[in-house]
């Protein structure tokens, strides 16, 4: 959502959040946020953003309960176990490896709602130094802007649910029962940190090994992720991890951090220094009595001009390209052809600016000039901004050589003005929230610890923000679980259907007849025993095979008319007896009816079958046995 399509409304409660309690959500991304104040909203039936402001003034307790909507805290013990193993194998320990064994270790949670991620940190580094060098060498910062949340994670009081992705050996080594809660050991917990900050309006803590903030930045906005990572990478040693949660990649911001692994988002610190400082001077050309030197340090001069960070160009007195850099190569689309050519020749003497004129004031005013901000207009309609200065090359009898032009990309810096006046802005307030801080903490002996580390913590100032990603992986757990639901129920349709099937062979197993069901193309579907017994044939044989493909002893070619008569729906049902050879080559009249197959979407027809002799014989010896039990 642009500035432009902000609702002013919902703008104007943000202020009024900000004046009245100091919390500036502008930064947090605007669909999610609207989306958590409108629920909040829709629970105390409210439909507009000004009555809610007015609820607001009248009832200020419902701050409490909009801020625990806004600031949801997930989190867990070793959430994502593989991220954490790969934490525990390889950084941890080279994190070690590469201090002095009398070096303190700084670690910071940014973003550390309920402390499980805290003290998954402390258990790892206890397990790896030992509890007694742990409480030494270790700090760990742990930071949140809610308050509920950081005194559930001062008092280290835990629910069995909570502490089962602990494993038992480290759950039963760092975790005391009391009750029916899981309290974190206490000598080790003094080694953590907690305090209320918020990274928009808070500096950073510095010094940091190790910076852990998973799923925080992905609420904010590209331009607030920009500024919380500029303090993330001020706060980091050179050799320093960051350590982000899945939803993070830092694409956007690879000048700073480069990934390090990054399935579990491990990234490090790009050591960067001011470009203004490194900006290059054209040395003059020395004496003659120094030409043996230069010649031997000429192709070392080169390579130095060539590989300098900002472009730079180099012209002669009559107006002669005679040096480009690769940087300038690049940023202006010059080649080696260009070298030899008069400057008015190409487009770099115009755009982004007229260099000519400027060349001749240098050597009038016999001063360097500096051009700042002049805008570039990029093929893609971005813009780019850019420090030129020219600076007179001149001989030590006051005659010029030529000029050196350089060309310093600012763009990066005019963005992020904006930014660094609001965090000025911002860092007027710390004084008054440390003063408050330092009030509520004064109450009991607990309070007293607190009170040290907030005011450590709060000097060093952080921001934090809330997962939502937690929420939509639950959402998607209760999905599959329905899915699972409907699996189950079609377990139960499919056992049920293979019991209609088993009852419906056995009918046809119960049958004296022989019963042959054909499908619309004359191919077989269904073949019971009897049938199998009077021609000889087993169902696997003539399944899916046409009726007037079997080679039996049932003249089959006189029943296509009348299966096209019953197929078609001319006659419903028919009967014929036909001269037939049964599987024992046996002579026999054979009784057959033809029925369409009928209540089923396909389209079929039914043939029965009977042994006419057999019939008979069996109604004969039923009727002698019926006279003989009569006599």
């Amino acid at each position: 959502m642009t500035s432009a399509e902000r609702d002013p409304k919902f703008e104007n409660l943000l202020i009024y959040l900000t004046q009245n309690r100091g919390f500036d959500f502008t930064g947090y991304k605007r669909s999610t946020l609207m989306r958590r104040v409108v629920k909040r909203m829709q629970s105390l039936t409210i439909e507009n953003f000004e009555e809610y402001q007015d609820y607001l003034e009248v009832y200020p307790e419902e701050f409490d309960d909009l801020f625990n909507t806004i600031l949801i805290n997930v989190t867990a013990f070793f959430r994502d176990s593989s991220a954490w193993e790969y934490i525990a194998d390889q950084i941890l320990p080279k994190l070690i490896r590469n201090k002095k064994t009398s070096d303190p270790i700084r670690i910071w949670s940014a973003g550390c709602a309920s402390g499980e991620e805290a003290y998954t940190l402390a258990m790892l580094m206890a397990e790896i130094l030992g509890a007694e060098e742990f409480r030494q060498r270790v700090k760990i910062y742990a930071t949140d802007v809610d308050e509920d949340a950081l005194n559930q994670a001062r008092l280290a009081v835990y629910s069995a649910k909570d502490v089962q992705t602990v494993p038992d050996e480290v759950r039963q080594k760092y975790f005391e029962i009391v009750g029916h809660h899981y309290v974190f050991r206490q000598d080790v917990r003094r080694s953590v940190i907690f305090g209320r900050h918020d990274l928009l309006q808070d500096a950073p803590i510095s010094r940091l090994d190790l910076l852990v903030s998973r799923n925080t930045l992905m609420y904010f906005n590209s331009e607030t992720q920009g500024r919380i990572l500029s303090r993330f990478h001020f706060a980091l040693n050179d050799n320093g991890y960051l350590f982000l949660g899945k939803a993070e990649m830092l694409l956007m911001h690879s000048s700073l951090f480069m990934p390090l692994d990054l399935k579990n988002r491990i990234f490090t610190k790009v050591s960067t220094v001011n470009l203004r400082d490194r900006l290059l001077v054209m040395a003059n050309l020395a004496d003659d009595q120094s030409s043996n030197r230069l010649a031997r340090h000429i192709r070392l001069r080169d390579m130095g001009f060539d590989t300098a960070p900002i472009a730079q160009i180099i012209i002669d007195i009559n107006g002669i390209l005679v040096m480009v850099n690769e940087q300038a190569r690049t940023l202006f689309a010059l080649s080696p052809k260009d070298l030899a050519r008069p400057l008015q020749d190409l487009e770099l003497s115009y755009r982004p600016v007229e260099l000519r004129s400027l060349i001749e004031r240098a050597y009038s005013e016999r001063r360097p000039i500096t051009l700042t901000n002049v805008e570039r207009y990029l093929s893609n309609t971005e813009i780019q901004y850019l420090d030129v200065q020219i600076t007179p090359l001149q001989e030590t009898d006051t005659s010029f050589l030529g000029v050196s032009i350089s060309f310093h990309d600012v763009t990066r810096y005019i963005k992020l003005q904006d930014a660094l006046q609001r965090s000025q802005q911002e860092l007027e307030t710390t004084n008054e929230e440390l003063q408050s801080t330092n009030e509520e903490l004064e109450t009991t002996n607990e309070e007293l610890q607190s009170t040290n580390e907030e005011l450590e913590t709060t000097n060093e100032e952080l921001q934090s923000t809330n997962e939502e990603l937690e929420t939509m992986n639950e959402e998607l757990q209760s999905t599959n679980e329905e899915l699972q639901t409907i699996n189950n129920e079609l377990s139960e349709r499919t056992a049920e259907l293979n019991r209609t099937n088993i009852f419906l062979t056995s009918i046809l197993k119960s049958l004296q007849t022989g019963i042959v069901v054909i499908d619309s193309s004359f191919n077989i579907s269904i073949w019971n025993y009897m049938a199998e017994d009077l021609w000889g044939l087993r169902t696997d044989e003539v399944m899916e095979k046409s009726i007037f493909s079997l080679d039996i002893g049932l003249p089959v070619e006189q029943l296509r008319s009348p299966i096209r008569d019953s197929l078609s729906g001319k006659k419903q049902f028919q009967e014929m007896i036909l001269d037939a050879t049964n599987r024992r080559g046996r002579q026999i009249k054979c009784y057959l009816a033809i029925t369409p197959l009928l209540g089923i979407e396909m389209q079929g027809a039914v043939l029965m079958m009977v042994d006419i002799d057999r019939v008979n014989s069996m109604i004969s010896t039923q009727d002698m046995e019926e006279r003989r039990q009569q006599e």
